[in-house]
């Protein structure tokens, strides 16, 4: 709906305040929720219903004005998301792709001082009694030896990892970050539905959804007095570093599965916000029980892990041995004592729903305690008596799997037709302990905006205790609201739902804690200097190389259809010279016939070879401006939190833009050169963009200088190639094959201010070989790698001195010598000192690739540091 339509809507209405405002432009909540925006009056059950105190607070505070500005703050938000390149990976949606935005609701939940303290409370007190759990289940294991839990599930259970049998963490602290999801129910208590112990996803989308929301609603934000996240991030930290073997000196990174895992914005989100080096299982290697980051210095020590994989894949020694996303010896490492791993792993048995109809008996025994905050009923069915008990209960229950990878789904028992639910009841009894009835509690519905009303959506509340210290954990205030959509009765991210923030109220003082304004000492400064791991070193080499491999190869087809499409035919020289350097660069396949032969066939083939669909079989012959995009991109995923968000916006823009280009061109059989050229000039220009935000926006560390190094050894394979093809077919010596070869490396302005209308072979060498203020000169480009090098074997590897010193050496190039030529027996011209230069270039910068794979990529023969 657009404003002009509310605005209209608006006027049909004359409320008295902005509360009228609310209930008038809101639905009530489906028949049997608990309704948040409205209190029900316990005096007079007819009566009208009202607002509720934190509600009418909020838009007392957005005012009556604020309504018609709704759908704007609407917009607003989504181009906040999609700015700042939030989203979710969805497996299975087909029709969006693998990633989507991030879906937040304009509305956050409020919860009000009453409702949060009550929270925090049974949250606090479950982190605990999980934690003894951990503690029992992996050491004297009374629980079972009681029958207060049945050792069929828990043994039975593929997430129980022998391996850790007797095992303590440090401050005997298993879990550090604990999730649970909470529902409010129609008579206004919380129940626990759920419980996330190995890896709990939402700390990074709950603090975005915050800052997000936040800066649509500032007056209420501040007004109403909404407690503040940082204070319980920044004690997480702390208390992880209380507990390290190495204390405040610590070293701490988060180890993610990768940039193609559902929730992998946050991994490097968190990273970023914590201050933390994100890794991947491949940048970690385990020496003498230890575990050290594979740097481009050598390998640093890890004393603290967070992890956010699944404990069955973290070491492919004594887990799963087909995992490459863990470390091999992780669990070595563990046992002892040389790490803290947050959480420590074999936590999967206490996610399994069945466990929640355990846990009242298992609270009373170990801490002493009632739950604070109860559990939905909940049957094992792989008990005699539950399974009996449940079945004639299926119409009011969840069918919920009891172990993970199951094949099986959540279903909910009203959603089945009579004759379905004596299905499900034959697969109960056939297989008992795989299945897991919950009762169904009507979740609460919270107001949403939906551009033009308050629609409610029902909610389930995710909220996180998180570690801060030995044995204690705080909770953190809010949380991560999971919105099903209308209709719905299942709130989940994979089945389409959505998000929101959530609010807690309170009466004290808010904690105005930042971690964004903390300010370390010079020393604290130098020492938490960012670390370059090898595989993040590897793809931002790659990064560069690819890069530059695009630019030159898009350069390289405006020149060849240019010439192809103009109105005067090309010299036989440069028709040579085109179609060789085309192949070298596989613009066109090589038996394609050259352009002097059939000059619309090699236009044609080059136009449809820009960028081969996905799943093309040309796709993996030729590695054209498309390919060379997308492997842009894919090197680029790797190290997102080492790009500025814009940079990445470009990358993503630039790809995605091409390809949409060639696929509208490839569908024309003509093959329009115009619109070849208008696409590959688009994809000119944003490039030219991408290259200054790796020139000016990134910092100048020893990533950035692989970064720079793969640029210009591409940059002098390419060129150094290209100047060699061209004096091997006479280019050189045409008129439109001197221009083509200039174009080629980017100085057809330059070399007309210096030369002006001159096209003979001593002015080209002068500005394409020798000229160290010319960025397209191959002197320039040895220059600058060995700057490079020079300043990366300061910091990383000594080594990268000797790299250097392999390069030619440009203060030995002589202009006189290398513009002599000779005469072959065959007539032709022959530049012997040129071509045995540009050899060595060529061939220099290959092996310099290979040896800065050698040394920095892989760590086979280094030692620690």
């Amino acid at each position: 709906m657009n404003n002009d339509a509310s605005d209209s809507l608006f006027d049909e209405l004359s409320p008295e305040s902005p509360g009228d405002w609310a209930l008038s432009l809101s639905l009530p909540a489906d028949p049997g929720h608990r309704d948040e925006l409205r209190r029900a009056n316990p005096k007079d059950p007819d009566a009208p219903a009202e607002l509720s105190a934190q509600w009418a607070s909020f838009f007392e505070h957005i005012g009556a004005d604020g309504f018609a500005d709704l759908n704007r703050r609407s917009d607003n938000l989504q181009r906040q998301i999609r700015d700042n390149g939030v989203t979710y990976n969805v497996y299975a949606d087909a029709a969006t792709g693998l990633q989507r935005p991030w879906a937040l609701d304009l509305f956050p939940m409020i919860l009000s001082p009453r409702d949060w303290a009550h929270i925090e409370a049974g949250v606090q007190q479950r982190a605990r009694l999980l934690n003894a759990m951990m503690a029992d289940l992996y050491g004297e294991r009374e629980l079972l030896k009681r029958a207060l839990l049945p050792a069929a599930l828990v043994q039975g259970h593929p997430g129980y990892l022998r391996a850790m049998q007797g095992m303590r963490p440090p401050g005997d602290t298993w879990l550090h970050i604990v999730a649970m999801d909470l529902a409010h129910g129609p008579d206004g208590r919380w129940w626990v539905v759920g419980q996330r112990t190995q890896a709990p996803s939402g700390l990074g989308y709950l603090l975005e959804n915050r800052i997000a929301i936040a800066r649509q609603f500032p007056k209420a934000f501040a007004g109403m007095k909404v407690q503040r996240l940082a204070a319980s991030y920044r004690a997480l930290m702390e208390g992880i570093k209380a507990m390290a073997p190495e204390g405040e000196n610590a070293r701490i990174a988060l180890l993610t599965p990768g940039p193609y895992n559902e929730t992998y914005f946050e991994h490097a989100y968190l990273a970023r916000y914590l201050g933390l080096t994100l890794v991947e299982g491949n940048d970690l290697t385990v020496r003498d029980q230890r575990l050290y980051l594979k740097t481009l210095g050598g390998l640093e020590p890890v004393h603290a892990l967070i992890k956010r994989l699944d404990d069955e894949w973290l070491d492919p020694l004594e887990l799963r041995s087909d995992s490459t996303l863990g470390v091999p010896g992780l669990l070595q490492v563990l046992r002892a004592g040389n790490l803290l791993l947050a959480n420590a792993p074999g936590s999967a048995p206490l996610e399994s729903s069945a466990m929640l109809g355990f846990m009242p008996a298992i609270s009373r025994h170990l801490l002493g305690e009632e739950l604070a905050l109860p559990s939905l009923a909940t049957w094992w069915c792989g008990e005699d008596a539950a399974l009996r008990e449940v079945l004639p209960l299926l119409k009011q229950s969840v069918i919920r799997p009891t172990y993970p990878r199951s094949g099986l789904d959540t279903v909910m028992g009203q959603s089945l037709s009579p004759r379905e639910r004596d299905e499900w009841a034959g697969r109960m009894v056939r297989h008992p302990d795989h299945y897991t009835v919950q009762s169904w509690l009507p979740l609460s519905q919270t107001p949403t905006w939906s551009g033009e009303r308050l629609v409610p959506r029902s909610a389930m509340l995710r909220v996180f205790a998180l570690a801060d210290g030995p044995q204690s954990w705080r909770v953190l205030p809010g949380g991560m609201v999971r919105l099903a959509p209308r209709g719905q009765l299942i709130a989940a991210m994979q089945r389409g739902g959505s998000s929101a923030d959530c609010w807690a109220i309170t009466e004290g003082q808010v904690d105005h804690t930042s971690l964004l304004q903390s300010a370390p000492s010079t020393l604290a400064l130098a020492h938490q200097k960012r670390p370059v791991t090898s595989r993040a070193a590897e793809n931002l080499f790659w990064l560069g190389r690819y890069t530059e491999r695009a630019e030159n190869s898009i350069r390289l087809a405006q020149i060849v259809l240019d010439h192809l499409g103009g109105e005067e035919p090309s010299s036989r020289p440069l028709m040579a010279w085109m179609s060789a350097t085309a192949r070298e660069n596989s613009l066109v396949l090589a038996d394609v016939p050259d352009a002097s032969q059939s000059a619309r066939v090699f236009a044609r083939s080059l136009i449809a070879g820009l960028s081969p669909a996905k799943g093309d079989p040309m796709a993996a012959t030729s590695y054209s401006v498309g390919f060379n995009l997308r492997a842009l991109k894919s090197s680029a995923s790797q190290v997102r939190e080492r790009l500025s968000q814009e940079h990445w916006n470009l990358i993503e823009r630039t790809e995605a833009e091409f390809a949409r280009d060639c696929a509208t061109l490839t569908s024309d059989a003509e093959y329009t050169t115009a619109e070849a050229l208008s696409a590959l000039q688009n994809a000119s220009e944003l490039l030219a963009a991408i290259t200054g935000s790796q020139t000016d926006r990134m910092v100048r560390d020893d990533g950035w200088r692989l970064l720079s190094v793969g640029r210009h050894i591409e940059r002098l394979i390419t060129l150094s190639r290209a100047l060699m093809l061209g004096m091997e077919h006479g280019c050189v010596h045409d008129a439109a094959g001197f221009e083509a070869v200039v174009a080629l490396f980017d100085s057809t302005i330059t070399f007309h201010a210096q030369y002006q209308q001159r096209r003979d072979m001593v002015a080209l060498i002068d500005l394409l070989v020798m000229d160290r203020d010319n960025p397209r000169s191959l002197a320039w480009v040895v220059q600058t790698l060995r700057s490079r090098l020079a300043k990366l074997s300061q910091t990383a590897a000594p080594h990268d001195a000797e790299l250097a010193m392999a390069l030619p050496d440009p203060d030995t190039w002589v202009l006189a010598d290398l513009s002599n030529w000779q005469r072959s027996p065959e007539g032709l011209r022959t530049w012997g000192e040129l071509a045995e230069l540009l050899d060595q270039c060529e061939l220099a910068a290959g092996e310099l690739s290979d040896e800065i794979t050698r040394l920095h990529f892989s760590h086979a023969d280094r030692k620690t540091i």
